[in-house]
């Protein structure tokens, strides 16, 4: 026993709540003296010309292919480049670019609505309550139950019937019916600009989407036959929800699921929470840096590129502090995402029954 500790008064003791608040605080002043939070002009520059040059390039590949079925291969790695311009929006909304946060929001506005016709306001209001409570069952809105069911224990009545056998099967519908998220996500952001909710700019974001989608359909019935032209939109949109899919679900998918009365520090919800990927520097391609969602959820702010360089000091303090810390590959996060979603889809069946939120709450 030291000197200090033998006269403290007992009342004086920190609290397990001060001393867990205290540990963000002490990673974040850490992560400040680093300077990895400075802003990063160069490369958001330099990565936004070359999407636009290479956009460019598939559109002047679109005219010279005309009437050709080697469209279709445009249409595909159309749907990835569309996904770097989203991971680009998603930097700025995070205010990852700019100092300001006027010019982050019109950037990410920009990127979102013009480029990939999606609706900003929409996803800011969505992935900010995601941020907040990541797997909180009911309120993160990643895990609201729809087609797939995410968790059991917000579901009112057993799955029953021909929904009791698809959804018991689910983690093998999971990628196929990632096709479809491209169109969903056009549908639910014109959904939020139409409808009668706030909406922030609500006149620019409907003007940028309409230039968006309409001058873009127009423009690929304009250069392909009918047929050629739907298929086209088809490959396109398919992919663009896959690759988007693909890069978002391995984060959170099939880590431990809490419910809203559950009372936890941040710097625990968010490492507990999320799951990093681990690769190469295609894989941070692939993902648009979100292959780090453990640093992005814990300094969401910090430019993309710096997460790379955190991880080893967030994954040391976490060990240091007995926080677990998960890392996979990208191969593996897939197989536990499927695994996840049948193992709810079978317990979905007898909801009362499932074990998955017993997953933290024993680990306490």
């Amino acid at each position: 026993m030291t000197a200090t500790s033998a006269v403290m008064n007992p009342s004086e003791a920190v609290s397990p709540r001060k001393r867990q608040v205290s540990d963000f605080s002490e990673l974040t002043r850490a992560v400040q003296e680093t300077g990895l939070m400075r802003r990063r002009y160069a490369h958001y520059w330099g990565r936004f010309a070359l999407l636009c040059a290479l956009l460019a390039g598939a559109v002047a590949l679109m005219v010279t292919l005309g009437d050709s079925w080697w469209q279709l291969a445009v249409a595909g790695g159309l749907g990835l480049l569309l996904t770097q311009f989203a991971f680009l929006g998603h930097d700025a909304a995070h205010r990852q670019i700019f100092d300001s946060g006027k010019w982050n929001d019109w950037a990410s506005l920009i990127v979102a609505n013009l480029f990939g016709g999606l609706s900003y306001g929409w996803w800011l209001h969505k992935h900010s309550k995601h941020h907040q409570k990541p797997n909180v069952e009911g309120v993160d809105p990643d895990m609201l139950n729809g087609v797939l069911t995410w968790e059991t224990n917000t579901l009112e009545k057993p799955k029953t019937g021909i929904k009791a056998w698809l959804v018991a099967r689910q983690g093998n519908w999971f990628f196929p019916l990632l096709l479809l998220e491209g169109v969903n996500l056009h549908v639910a952001g014109l959904r939020t600009i139409l409808g009668k909710g706030p909406v922030k700019r609500r006149g620019t974001e409907l003007t940028l989407v309409s230039i968006r989608l309409i001058g873009y359909v127009a423009a690929v019935f304009l250069l392909m036959p009918v047929g050629l032209g739907f298929a086209f939109l088809a490959v396109q949109l398919g992919s663009f929800g896959f690759f988007m899919g693909a890069s978002f679900a391995p984060n959170h998918k099939g880590m431990p699921t809490v419910g809203p009365d559950v009372k936890i520090d941040f710097l625990r919800r968010q490492v507990l929470m999320s799951r990093n990927i681990h690769g190469g520097r295609w894989v941070a391609v692939f993902m648009g840096g979100l292959n780090f969602q453990v640093e992005h959820h814990l300094f969401p702010s910090m430019p993309s590129p710096a997460l790379r360089e955190v991880r080893p000091m967030v994954k040391q303090f976490c060990a240091d502090k007995g926080i677990k810390y998960t890392e996979t590959s990208l191969i593996e996060s897939y197989k536990i995402v499927i695994d996840y979603l049948n193992r709810v889809g079978l317990s979905a069946r007898d909801p009362f029954q499932c074990p998955l939120t017993a997953q933290f709450r024993s680990a306490r």
